[in-house]
């Protein structure tokens, strides 16, 4: 691949990792990749890493720009669309009414947009995950694990989406007992609350401070603090999107895991031949989940994976129905 740098505006600029077929007008993918870059260790590298898992396994190429601002949403859109990449898959429910707004001035392309469920154009896939569902396990599993009956949430931004990770991170530990306390704390109300290791770790120490051992991050690359923190004040932490298990081996319990990789290698994979409307993504169909290796295998007990599973399967019966916030706005947890 080559890097095309092009000035977007008077003060911005964006790099633009391009095959030569776009240059000829053929439809190789495209990828838009949300605030935090591409490397957060998180939400936006898993989707890295399936956009390069289908080069590999492919051997095509594909056109990929990373957000720096707010304003480059909808002239990144745009400019994707206008090199001829299609498929556009575009991460982030921040990126929707753009997306509502830039999809009908083009409708031979097609355009996937990941975390997002409510929008209506006849050219856009939807990816949305049950987020609830795997924060249940991995909630129940910080319950288990806890000893001191405390464990925490640090999310990123103030947003529904989060508060359905921390809903059901509470319904999990509380469904191993009722009497567990969950500590939430919300890193901010603007984008800049995903990229604030410094805050997260403040955030984490506030709760270690409050009886927290074990403390889930679903914040980004704010998370890298709170699992940081938690590695050096000696307690546990639960990463979240990609397994982050490794960066701190032996003391993050477990990640709950959010195939955002498949859900773009899948896209990359069929092509324009996507259709339009709304995938779910849970743990009936592997979308969601908590991630198991080397890196935490002492640390989880068969018991608490005897528990877990028995839980995923009633999950995915309908014999236990795990609460989403994003229903009502509301959590029977708190």
């Amino acid at each position: 691949m080559k890097i095309t740098t092009k000035l977007m505006g008077a003060a911005a600029a964006l790099a633009l990792t391009a095959g030569a077929g776009l240059a000829d007008g053929h439809s190789n993918p495209g990828l838009i990749i949300d605030l935090g870059g591409k490397f957060d260790k998180s939400f936006n590298e898993s989707a890295y890493n399936g956009a390069q898992r289908w080069v590999e396994e492919t051997g095509g190429d594909y056109a990929e720009t990373e957000l720096a601002n707010e304003a480059q949403r909808e002239q990144t859109m745009r400019r994707m669309a206008e090199r001829g990449a299609n498929p556009v898959v575009v991460l982030g429910f921040a990126n929707a009414s753009t997306l509502d707004v830039v999809a009908p001035d083009y409708p031979d392309t097609k355009f996937a947009i990941v975390d997002v469920d409510w929008l209506d154009q006849p050219n856009v896939r939807q990816i949305s995950f049950k987020e609830h569902e795997g924060s249940y396990l991995v909630g129940m599993m910080a319950a288990m694990a806890s000893e001191t009956g405390t464990v925490s949430f640090v999310g990123g931004m103030d947003v529904p989406l989060i508060s359905r990770f921390a809903c059901g991170y509470a319904q999990g530990a509380k469904a191993v007992n009722p009497d567990t306390t969950v500590i939430v704390n919300m890193t901010g109300t603007t984008p800049t609350a995903w990229n604030d290791p410094v805050k997260g770790a403040e955030l984490t120490r506030s709760q270690i401070s409050q009886g927290s051992d074990v403390v889930f991050a679903a914040a980004g690359g704010t998370g890298i603090g709170v699992l940081q923190a938690a590695a050096d004040e000696g307690i546990l932490s639960i990463g979240v999107d990609s397994n982050q298990n490794y960066l701190h081996p032996g003391k993050v319990l477990t990640s709950m895991v959010k195939r955002v990789d498949n859900a773009v290698f899948d896209t990359f994979s069929n092509g324009t031949d996507i259709e339009a409307g709304v995938i779910s993504m849970g743990l009936d169909n592997d979308g969601v989940g908590y991630a198991m290796d080397e890196n935490n295998a002492d640390l989880v007990s068969a018991e608490m994976i005897e528990a877990v599973e028995a839980a995923k399967a009633s999950i995915i019966a309908g014999d236990v129905v795990v609460h989403n916030f994003t229903d009502d706005g509301t959590c029977p947890a708190f």
